[in-house]
């Protein structure tokens, strides 16, 4: 997901994404302790998908209310 697109989503949305994203970076990374993962490059995507969804979860908890 870009970043636009994760500012658009309520607090509630982003940490359902971000655990989902999560639970899919585990299943990945266990797939490839087994030797069974076809797209090993999707780890780094994962990691940086999480990492966006922090920042704009942090961005928008530091945010006045408005």
């Amino acid at each position: 997901m870009t970043t636009k697109e994760l500012r658009e989503l309520s607090p509630a949305e982003l940490a359902t994404k971000l655990r989902e994203t999560r639970d899919q970076l585990l299943q990945l990374r266990l797939r490839k302790q087994t030797g069974q993962v076809e797209k090993p490059h999707l780890i780094r995507s994962y990691r940086k998908d999480i990492a966006r969804i922090e920042t704009v979860l942090r961005a928008k908890s530091a945010a006045p209310a408005v």
